[in-house]
Formats: C-alpha cells, structure tokens, sequence
C-alpha cells in the first residue's frame, strides 16, 4: 500500500525535485525532506513555492516543445 502511494507521488511529483537536485547538485531526497519539514515548519509556504515552480517549469518544458516545432519545418 505504501509502495504504491510512493510510486504514485513520484510519477505526479512534477519533476521540480528533480530540476532543483541537478541544477544545485544535491540530492533529490534531500531536497523532498526539505520541502516536507520546512512545509510543516513554515505552514505551508513552501508548498506554495513548489507549485508555483512546477507551473514555471512546465509552461518551460512547453515554451521548449513548441520553438523547436516552430523550427522544423
């Protein structure tokens, strides 16, 4: 059941955990931990900034998709 609800967030987690772990080079876990305890530290707050850089990063991903169909024709 657990392993299920883990594969569950990991297939819907938005990839920022991922971006921020490469782009700092850190752990990927390391930086979910962080979001979990400063999210019940500060209450809630960076959940905010978690979604809000999901949305950058996927309206990104799409800018990326659509200039290189623009360019192959």
């Amino acid at each position: 059941m657990i392993q299920r609800i883990l594969e569950y967030f990991e297939r819907r987690s938005f990839g920022v955990s991922t971006y921020l772990g490469q782009r700092f080079n850190m752990s990927i876990s390391k930086i979910r931990l962080f979001f979990i305890y400063s999210s019940f530290l500060a209450v809630g707050f960076p959940l905010i900034f978690y979604f809000l850089a999901a949305f950058v990063l996927g309206i990104r991903t799409y800018m990326k998709r659509i200039r290189t169909r623009i360019w192959d024709f």
